[in-house]
């Protein structure tokens, strides 16, 4: 048997096809900007706590604390907890109404449902209410100088503002 050997390499490189569609500038960089748009990681807490609150009455009997009423209110509990995940992050208007329910929802989960989901669903919950609470939209930037100027349609000179026509002495 003969092994033929390697193509050798021509200095060019093999022609890429070009991508078209949502996928061309890669699904990473559009999903960043889209989390950027609204508080993602108050949500992710928010939705965390409420999966650890909701799915801990639903253990095995040995590692539940409480069983009976505390299961169901800690089902319904991080199904709030869960919903206001989701508005957080869907409804960034809404993010102030939705944080502080979490914060309510979080904290009555203490007594109501195994302690809190033993205190970590708890702490996910109130963690990410306040920051859902506390979260701004990203401000443009603003230019140097303290004021932005204006410029005439298709023309690269600055048109003064009112304030600097007013004592320019010109008669």
């Amino acid at each position: 048997m003969t092994a033929d050997p390697p193509p050798e390499p021509t200095g060019a490189p093999a022609p890429v096809p070009a991508a078209s569609g949502p996928t061309a500038r890669g699904a990473r960089p559009a999903f960043r900007r889209w989390r950027r748009t609204r508080p993602f990681w108050a949500a992710l807490w928010t939705g965390a706590g409420g999966f650890v609150i909701f799915f801990l009455p639903m253990a095995p009997l040995g590692k539940i604390l409480q069983v009976g009423v505390g299961g169901i209110a800690g089902m319904a509990g991080g199904v709030v907890l869960m919903a206001m995940a989701l508005l957080i992050l869907l409804l960034p208007g809404q993010r102030h109404t939705a944080g502080v329910i979490a914060v309510i929802a979080g904290v009555a989960s203490f007594p109501l449902s195994n302690l809190g989901g033993l205190f970590f669903g708890m702490f996910l919950s109130v963690l990410g209410g306040s920051m859902a609470f506390a979260w701004l939209p990203e401000k443009p930037a603003r230019k140097r100088g303290g004021l932005l100027r204006r410029t005439r349609p298709g023309a690269g000179t600055p048109v003064p503002s009112p304030s600097e026509s007013v004592g320019s002495g010109s008669v």
